[in-house]
């Protein structure tokens, strides 16, 4: 988990009341674990256990993990060295990870912010890069990405292709024209950027 906005925390909320309702009722098996930086990590335990029932807070840190993640720190998860950074955020502190995905390969997020040159260590020749991009640039009037400390697709782009990037994950974007957004911002990002882009649907599954 990145940060504590509540467009990211709430949905966390209800991924651990799931999380624990199904351990309830014996139909998770094995266990699940949460990463995020010390703030977000009390504050997720103190509201879900004022918020759900005890029968399902009763696996929080037993089956339910909250591991607390520190700025530099690796960790082995699914078997991949992560590592996380802090991404220096002036809104709310937020991590980023960098991801080995092997061959000398890796996964690069820089969270839900624009990138930041302190994570030039971890994003530089990623083999995927995943950058938010709030909005086309062609239309920054109308979504005012910069006022909300977001990027456009052609600030992603240029980004990436400074990094050397192989790979651009778009992602956390506005939603007004959602069945052509793919199209739309294909267009505008190949023209600032030589490598592929993804701007990933709902569900949509990419192999690495």
């Amino acid at each position: 988990m990145t940060h504590k906005h509540i467009d990211h925390f709430t949905g966390i909320l209800w991924l651990v009341r799931m999380i624990c309702q199904y351990m309830n009722q014996k139909e998770y098996d094995g266990e699940a674990t949460i990463y995020a930086h010390a703030e977000i990590l009390n504050l997720l335990e103190d509201i879900s256990k004022k918020l759900l029932q005890l029968k399902e807070t009763r696996f929080i840190n037993d089956r339910l993990h909250f591991v607390k993640v520190d700025d530099g720190e690796t960790k082995n998860i699914i078997g991949k060295q992560v590592t996380f950074f802090d991404i220096h955020s002036t809104k709310a502190k937020q991590f980023g990870f960098c991801m080995d995905i092997g061959s000398g390969k890796k996964l690069t997020c820089c969270g839900d912010e624009p990138y930041n040159d302190s994570e030039k260590k971890y994003a530089l020749d990623s083999e995927w890069l995943l950058h938010e991009a709030f909005c086309l640039f062609s239309e920054a009037e109308i979504f005012d990405p910069y006022g909300k400390n977001h990027s456009t697709v052609k600030d992603a782009c240029e980004i990436a292709e400074k990094l050397r990037v192989k790979n651009l994950l778009l992602y956390h974007t506005e939603d007004k024209n959602i069945s052509a957004r793919k199209k739309l911002y294909l267009a505008e990002g190949e023209k600032f950027f030589g490598g592929k882009i993804y701007v990933p649907n709902d569900l949509e599954t990419l192999n690495l």
